[in-house]
């Protein structure tokens, strides 16, 4: 089973930026993978996705501000957030995309975003 482990998160003001890491303990560079997050009292969410070839997509929600781009050689994932807005606040958590597919879930990282 693929351990992974999200960091990078924080405490920034509305129009603040922050980059997210995942690093997964074993080769990833097959699959499709993804960020998600989870607000409070809400589902789970696909925010972004990257194939292993490096095509991506991204949810209406965050199109234009977040970036998902990825390392295969470092087994790392990365989803950089630009222009945060206070409704993203979510613990962010990365995995395989889509979610049927996922490994177990890591602990995720908190974004909280000020007004």
């Amino acid at each position: 089973q693929v351990q992974l482990a999200e960091s990078g998160g924080g405490l920034v003001q509305a129009g603040g930026s922050l980059r997210l890491s995942c690093t997964a303990s074993r080769s990833i560079f097959l699959y499709t993978m993804g960020w998600y997050r989870q607000a409070p009292g809400k589902q789970r969410e696909l925010v972004a996705a990257a194939t292993s070839g490096g095509s991506t997509n991204y949810a209406d929600s965050v199109k234009g501000r977040f970036t998902i781009s990825r390392d295969n050689a470092k087994n790392t994932v990365y989803l950089q957030m630009n222009s945060l807005q206070p409704e993203d606040t979510a613990v962010h958590y990365c995995n395989r995309a889509p979610s049927t597919q996922a490994y177990s879930w890591g602990q995720g990282t908190q974004v909280t975003v000020s007004s």
